[in-house]
C-alpha cells in the first residue's frame, strides 16, 4: 500500500490486484485507484486489471511463486515492458540464470530480507547512526545522526565546516523537534538535532564524530528472532562481532545452530527478563528485535533497553507504531515497508534516476540522478549548482564524476554523466526534480 500511495500521489494510473475483498475496499476508500479481486497470476485477472496497456507490473504478494508466474503471464500474453517481483526464498535468489525473458521474465528482483539485513548491518557498522545510505556504488554516503553535546560542531554554525579543509561534507537537512530546516551557512547545529549529511565513504566516521563525539565501537550483538531476517543478520555479523541469537522454536533453534558458524543460538523467549539478564543484556552494545511480530519486537526491545542494552533496533511493520515509540523508547525503528519501497521506487522513477531512498518513514527522500545532454537540451548540464531551479526543500549534496567525489558547492558546474545526489525534505517535490533531469527532445 505504501508504494501504491506514492504512485497515486505522483499522478500514475494504478490498479491493485488482491484476493482479499475487504483489503481492496479499504484501499479504494483511501486512494484514487482501481482494484480487482482475484489471483494476480491468472491471465483473466491480469487482463481485467489492464495488463494489455500497463507499463509495469509490480508483483509483491506474499507468495514467490505467484509473483514469478504473474510476471511470466504479463510478459508472455501482454508484453508488459517492466516486470518487478518480490522474492523471499534464498533458493530462488541464488539462481540468477532463472530470470531472463526466455525463462522467467523478471527485470528487477526485490528481496525484503536482503534489504533489511544490509540496512541493519550499516546501523551497527556505524555506531550512533540513524540511517546510512550508499550512493554511486558506495563512493558517497548520506548519513543521519542525532547531534550530541560532545560533538565539536554542536553549537557552531554550518559555515564552520568550510573552515576545516580536511572535512569535506555538506549538511543536507536538519530536523529539529520533528520540523525540517533547510540549512544555510548561518544555521547552528543544536544538541538533539537530527542531522543528515553527505560525504565520501572514507570521511563518514570523521564527520559523525564531529557531530556526535566519539562513539564506542560495537562488539556484542544480541538478536531476538531466528526467522529469515534474524538468521541473515546473524550470518553477516558473526565474523566481526560476538553474536547471540534468541529463538523460541526448538526445531528452528537446532537448524540455526547448525547453519551459523560463530553465533551462539539460545532457545528461549526474548521477552523473558531472567533470560536476558542471565545472558548479560547489560553488556550488549546493540540489541536487534527482528521477529515477525511487531508487539513482541517492541516489548523485548523496551525490556532490553531498560535492562541496560546500549542501543536497541526494532523491526516494526505498522507505521503507526513507529511514530509512537521511536526516540523516547526505542533508538531506531526499521520499517520493512519503507526499506522495500525505496528499492521499488528506484525502478519506477523517471529522468535517469538510478537510486531512491525513503527517509524519516517516508516523509523525505534522497535521489541519485544522472545528468545527460548538453547546455541546450538539459536544464542542469553546463550550469553551476547555484543556477539550478531546485524546488524548495531540495538540495544537492554531492556529485560523482567518474571516480571523483565532489561535495556540492554553489560554483561547481554539472557535466554530462555526473551522478547527482539530491536530498528532498518534501517527497511531493520529487516530480519537479525528475522533470529537471529529463533531457529535451533535441537530445540524440
Amino acid at each position: 500500500m505504501t508504494v501504491a500511495r506514492t504512485l497515486v500521489r505522483e499522478k500514475n494510473d494504478v490498479t491493485i490486484v488482491d484476493t482479499d475483498s475487504y483489503l481492496l475496499q479499504e484501499i479504494s476508500g483511501r486512494l484514487d485507484l482501481r482494484t480487482v479481486q482475484g489471483n494476480a497470476a491468472h491471465p483473466d485477472i491480469l487482463k481485467q486489471a489492464g495488463a494489455e496497456d500497463a507499463d509495469m507490473i509490480i508483483a509483491a504478494t506474499t507468495s514467490d511463486e505467484v509473483n514469478m508466474i504473474a510476471c511470466q503471464v504479463a510478459y508472455t500474453l501482454y508484453h508488459t515492458p517492466t516486470k518487478i517481483a518480490r522474492i523471499r526464498a534464498q533458493v530462488y535468489l541464488r539462481e540468477g540464470k532463472l530470470y531472463a525473458n526466455e525463462s522467467i521474465p523478471i527485470d528487477h528482483i526485490i528481496s525484503p530480507e536482503q534489504l533489511i539485513t544490509e540496512h541493519v548491518f550499516r546501523l551497527i557498522e556505524y555506531p550512533g547512526s540513524l540511517q546510512v545510505i550508499d550512493f554511486a556504488k558506495g563512493r558517497v554516503r548520506l548519513v543521519g545522526v542525532r547531534a550530541d553535546r560532545n560533538g565539536s560542531l554542536v553549537g557552531s554554525t554550518i559555515s564552520c565546516l568550510s573552515q576545516r579543509p580536511s572535512l569535506d561534507t555538506r549538511v543536507a537537512a536538519i530536523y529539529r523537534q520533528g520540523q525540517a530546516i533547510v540549512p544555510t551557512g548561518d544555521t547552528t547545529i543544536q544538541a538533539n538535532d537530527e542531522v543528515f549529511f553527505i560525504t565520501s565513504r572514507q570521511d563518514t566516521l570523521t564527520v559523525m564524530e564531529e557531530i556526535r563525539g566519539i562513539s564506542k565501537p560495537s562488539k556484542r550483538i544480541m538478536i531476538a528472532g531466528g526467522g529469515n531476517i534474524g538468521r541473515s543478520v546473524a550470518k553477516v555479523l558473526e565474523s566481526r562481532y560476538r553474536v547471540k541469537l534468541i529463538e523460541k522454536s526448538p526445531n528452528r533453534s537446532f537448524t540455526l545452530a547448525e547453519s551459523l558458524n560463530r553465533t551462539l543460538v539460545l532457545k528461549g523467549d526474548a521477552t523473558d527478563r531472567e533470560l536476558l539478564i542471565e545472558e548479560g543484556i547489560d553488556n550488549v552494545d546493540v540489541f536487534c528485535a527482528l521477529t515477525n511480530d511487531d508487539e513482541d519486537n517492541i516489548l523485548c526491545a523496551m525490556l532490553a533497553k531498560r535492562l541496560g542494552a546500549d542501543k536497541v533496533i526494532s523491526l516494526i511493520a505498522r507505521p503507526a507504531y513507529v511514530d509512537l515509540i521511536q526516540k523516547d523508547i526505542i533508538d531506531i525503528a526499521v520499517s520493512p515497508q519503507q526499506v522495500t519501497t525505496s528499492a521499488l521506487l528506484t525502478h519506477i522513477r523517471r529522468g535517469d534516476v538510478v537510486a531512491v531512498h525513503s527517509l524519516r518513514h517516508g516523509a523525505a527522500e534522497a535521489i541519485e540522478a544522472i545528468a545527460h545532454g548538453d547546455y541546450r537540451t538539459s536544464k542542469v548540464v553546463g550550469r553551476c549548482i547555484n543556477e539550478l531551479s531546485l524546488p524548495s526543500g531540495a538540495s544537492i549534496g554531492a556529485l560523482v564524476r567518474d571516480e571523483q567525489v565532489l561535495i556540492a558547492h554553489g560554483d561547481i558546474k554539472i557535466e554530462e554523466g555526473d551522478h547527482v545526489i539530491i536530498f528532498l525534505t518534501d517527497k511531493n517535490k520529487v516530480p519537479q526534480v525528475e522533470k529537471l533531469f529529463q533531457v529535451g527532445v533535441a537530445f540524440i
